[in-house]
């Protein structure tokens, strides 16, 4: 491998950055002023929680080149903004899972349901059924007692 003396992110080389540590007020707006200094911006990105709409504490920010992420990470790594030191780094972008193909096998054939040789879960003439799972007959009060029993 030629690139073996190199860390990870300096092997890969993207224009994207991850703002960590930021303070929850920080917007959009402001991250774009202060990284335009280095270059322009694309986008700026900051994550909110589902639950509450707040800001998650970290962005990502988008330059238009690959030389400007790098420059602001040089830069900005450990600048305090908004009371907090910021914590920077090239942002890797997550490989996505690969798409599982499921297979349900073939469609059963019409004729076959309601014969009445399994109930509506029979599959058909193979004899194989989906069986459910069976639920302990009797009272609630009744299952205990037989727990303490044993």
């Amino acid at each position: 491998m030629p690139n073996e003396h190199l860390t990870r992110t300096e092997q890969v080389i993207s224009s994207k950055i991850f703002v960590g540590n930021l303070n929850f007020a920080t917007t959009d707006q402001e991250l774009r002023e202060l990284f335009g200094e280095i270059g322009e911006v694309v986008d700026v990105h900051i994550p909110k929680d589902r639950e509450s709409g707040r800001p998650r504490g970290f962005a990502f920010v988008r330059f238009a080149a690959e030389e400007h992420a790098a420059q602001a990470v040089e830069k900005f790594h450990g600048r305090e903004v908004g009371g907090r030191d910021l914590r920077l780094d090239i942002a890797e972008d997550r490989p996505r899972p690969p798409r599982q193909q499921r297979d349900f096998g073939p469609p059963p054939d019409r004729q076959d349901y309601g014969r009445g040789d399994g109930g509506s879960y029979d599959r058909g003439g193979d004899g194989r059924s989906f069986d459910r799972p069976k639920k302990p007959k009797g009272s609630r009060r009744g299952l205990r007692g037989k727990k303490r029993s044993l």
